[in-house]
């Protein structure tokens, strides 16, 4: 029972109670161990062996100077973070010591918060220091024995009391009149003093030169100096005097700022600038009293700097020097303490330390179980009685607040989270005291919920369907596919990769950002769709993935020339047997194209070797037929040389050439011709039927025409004269017995066609014509109704053959037939008049067509 009553009045004194105690020293390098909690709290006993792997300690972050000193490692061990210096942390004179607050954490939650008291042990690291390293100070010759001038103390910066504890050695000459007076100050400093033992003479001597050795108590010692000079002369003998030695004083915590806490006054005996004081705080006052505290050098005038704090400690002592403004100065120290009175209601401050923390910002997983300890809340309320008892509340659906002892509480999950769903989450802290009125302090925080790789990547579509043309370089694009992932980090970082569901190599390749590309130029004559599956996967722990399905279609291009399938060798000979009931079409011609659509549409034709036009080719069918009647004089060889292309852009094509070999059958009608050299143009078959009806008709005037002319020429060759009738009125020449020229015209004529009768018979011509060629030209208007026959004479070389024509007959399918020359027993050559001069009268002789036998 002792034991516990002294154990309550050790806590009480030391206004809390520790878990632990360590020491360590200053000025220790970074790093230095010096404790283990592991250890010391003996936790690890009072939990099964299975959860020793789950336990961890860390130092909970506060704004407190704590948390750069020190460091805990995961097991526990205790570091120093930085060398430690005593005197910046401690007041002088006092136990240095830290309080750390450690938290041992089971898992990502607390399990225990350990209150750990680092005391720092001080090392004599500081020498004695005099404000100066050399005072000057006069002593007047009348002065008698005994008088005293003060000089400047030493300070020594140590706190522990053996090592600031300074002893003061005198050194001077022998026969110097001079003694070192020391003399100890309410606030454990010392005042200086040099005696004076004999009178001094100026005349004889007038500056000594003294020195003050200050040695402090510390292993090994460490010591200052200060050189004092001593001129003789009259000096500042009197310091200023207090009216009381301590001043201890009340004040209420609302003190006004403006309204002084206490007035000090000193009193010096000297006059003029030595009797003048000034008030200064002493060096020993610590720099929190300071900074609460401010004082008027001129008036002694002590205010309030600012609004006392709720805090534990009421009490704050100033150590006040008066000093005169002699040389040296003479001062004096008093103490005045400050009693301050808490009359006031604060509200409560809430302090929160998360488990996780990513730079400043509160996070916690979206994996934390229900029941995780993520957060310890301390609430500070330093008020009096009722003022000072603190409840709080937390009102939220995924978080519950739970006490933990006197203004102690955690945070805990009471729903687990879902980042996806919700990426940050706020709740408020609410803490109220008990006070009149009651002051409530609530507290806003925001928790960030880290990402765990829970969400599978998804494609947004089951099938992608692309098309892409055949030909394009590699490289090419082909599609793009898209996946979506709502975690974050590696657990949303895609990657692609193609699945092919038989054993060949596909010729495509994904990007990391889901672009499908073409590794190779494509060939849709190959192959024209591909079918593969695509798959998706994170790169999270685990990693998920998600598959689709892939259809690229190959479009065409004319990249392909059609070719021949028949005849399938180049040329090739076919015999043709042609008989007059037999059908038109001859044989069909095959073409094939490996492109498809318009880039395999064929189309037929003929490029050469057809010059009689007797033979046609559709285009659609490529069947070959006879594009005319067929007669004897058809027979023979022909190359034809065919031509087939396709409808794409650009058009290819194909040649191919037919060695056709055409029997006529005797059956057949043969086919009359005349000269025709300068057009092919010809006259429809009904039109001749016509002109024949025509000649008929008027057979008997023509008759009679053409035995005139035959007389005339026969005159004309006896006589050895030309008769002309040329147009143009130009002579032909004399004694030319091989040119003549006649010409008549024959208009307007409707006679009956009998006329034209008798030259229908071929074995006439001869007779009518025995020196000459006869050409018929018929010249029609628009209008059928009133057709002209002119006659033309020209010369005819020896051996001649004329050529009969007659107007193209137009068949019913809008087809011309070309002129065809044909044999005759009568006529064995055919030439051309070797100049133009030789012709009777100048025009065209095209429009001519045989006269069927």
């Amino acid at each position: 029972m002792l034991i516990l009553v002294c154990m309550l009045l050790f806590c009480l004194h030391s206004y809390e109670c520790v878990d632990f105690t360590y020491h360590v020293n200053e000025n220790e390098n970074p790093g230095i161990y010096f404790g283990d909690l592991g250890i010391d709290t003996r936790f690890m006993e009072s939990i099964s062996s299975k959860d020793h792997n789950l336990i961890w300690f860390s130092q909970l972050q506060e704004d407190k100077i704590g948390n750069s000193l020190f460091n805990v490692s995961k097991t526990g061990r205790l570091y120093t973070a930085k060398s430690l210096d005593a005197e910046s942390l401690c007041k002088y004179n006092t136990e240095c010591s830290v309080m750390v607050d450690i938290a041992v954490r089971k898992g990502k939650s607390f399990a225990k918060i350990l209150e750990v008291k680092v005391i720092i042990e001080d090392i004599n690291d500081n020498e004695p220091i005099f404000p100066d390293n050399e005072v000057n100070i006069n002593f007047d010759e009348t002065d008698g024995r005994g008088t005293m001038r003060s000089i400047p103390n030493a300070v020594d910066r140590d706190v522990h009391l053996l090592n600031s504890q300074i002893s003061y050695e005198l050194i001077k000459e022998e026969d110097d009149p001079f003694t070192l007076a020391v003399s100890r100050r309410v606030d454990s400093s010392y005042s200086l003093s040099i005696t004076l033992e004999n009178k001094l003479d100026r005349e004889i001597k007038d500056i000594y030169m003294l020195q003050i050795i200050a040695k402090d108590g510390g292993t090994p010692s460490k010591h200052g100096i200060l050189d004092v000079q001593i001129s003789v002369t009259d000096e500042n003998d009197n310091p200023p005097i207090f009216s009381q030695d301590i001043y201890n004083i009340t004040v209420n915590n609302r003190q006004a700022k403006e309204i002084p806490v206490l007035i000090l006054s000193a009193t010096d005996l000297d006059s003029g600038k030595n009797g003048n004081v000034s008030y200064y705080f002493s060096s020993m006052t610590s720099e929190r009293a300071k900074s609460f505290f401010e004082i008027n050098k001129n008036t002694g005038e002590i205010f309030l700097l600012k609004k006392f704090k709720p805090e534990k400690k009421q009490t704050y002592k100033l150590f006040i020097e008066a000093r005169d403004s002699g040389s040296p100065p003479l001062s004096s120290v008093v103490t005045v303490v400050v009693n301050v009175i808490n009359k006031q209601n604060n509200a409560p401050v809430i302090e929160v330390n998360f488990s996780e923390l990513t730079g400043n910002t509160a996070t916690i997983s979206e994996a934390m179980e229900v029941g995780s300890f993520i957060a310890y809340v301390k609430v500070v309320d330093n008020d009096i009685g009722l003022n000072g008892q603190v409840t709080c509340d937390l009102q939220h659906n995924k978080f519950t607040l739970q006490s933990l002892g006197q203004k102690r509480y955690k945070v805990s999950v009471k729903q687990t989270v879902d980042r996806e769903s919700e990426s940050r989450i706020n709740f408020t802290i609410t803490c109220s005291d008990r006070g009149t009125p009651s002051l409530k302090t609530e507290h806003e925080f925001s928790l960030k919920v880290t990402d765990v790789n829970d969400v599978k990547p998804q494609f947004t579509k089951e099938t992608f369907k692309f098309l892409t043309y055949e030909n394009e370089k590699s490289n090419f694009p082909v599609g793009f596919i898209n996946a979506t992932d709502p975690d974050l980090g590696i657990g949303g970082d895609l990657t692609y990769a193609l699945l092919s569901s038989t054993q060949h190599v596909l010729p495509f390749e994904i990007s990391d950002y889901g672009f499908i590309l073409a590794k190779q130029s494509l060939d849709r004559e190959q192959q024209s769709i591909y079918k593969f599956k695509v798959l998706v996967k994170d790169n999270g722990i685990p990693s998920l993935n998600d598959t689709a399905n892939v259809i690229v279609e190959v479009m065409d291009e004319n990249d392909n020339a059609p070719y021949f399938v028949f005849p399938s060798v180049d040329p090739f000979s076919l015999d043709v047997y042609y008989q007059p009931q037999s059908s038109n079409d001859i044989t069909t011609l095959r073409a094939s194209d490996r492109d498809i659509r318009q880039n395999a549409f064929l189309k037929y034709g003929i490029m050469k070797g057809n010059n009689r036009q007797l033979f046609s080719v559709n285009p659609y069918t490529g069947v070959l037929s006879f594009s005319r009647t067929v007669y004897q004089n058809d027979a023979g060889s022909y190359a034809l040389k065919f031509f087939v292309k396709d409808s794409g852009t650009p058009v290819l094509s194909a040649t191919t050439t037919l060695s056709l070999t055409l029997t006529v059958s005797n059956k057949s009608s043969t086919k009359f011709t005349a000269v025709n050299l300068q057009s092919d143009d010809k006259i429809h078959i009904n039109l001749f039927i016509i002109i024949i009806v025509a000649a008929v008709t008027v057979s008997v005037l023509l008759v009679v025409s053409i035995t005139i002319c035959i007389v005339r020429r026969n005159n004309l060759q006896g006589n050895q004269h030309i008769f002309r009738t040329d147009p143009q009125k130009r002579h032909v020449g004399r004694n030319t017995e091989s040119e003549y020229s006649c010409a008549k015209q024959v208009s307007s004529i409707h006679e009956s066609p009998d006329v034209l009768q008798n030259i229908d018979k071929e074995e006439d011509l001869p007779h009518m014509w025995s020196r000459g060629n006869l050409s018929l030209e018929h010249k029609s208007s628009q209008k059928l109704r009133d057709p002209s026959i002119e006659i033309h004479c020209q010369t005819l070389t020896s051996g001649n053959i004329p050529k009969y024509s007659q107007p193209a007959a137009r068949s019913s399918a809008g087809r011309k037939d070309k002129d065809v020359a044909v044999s005759s027993p009568y006529y064995r050559e055919i030439t051309k008049p070797s100049h133009a001069d030789q012709s009777c009268n100048k025009g065209r002789t095209d429009h001519f067509d045989d006269l069927p036998r």
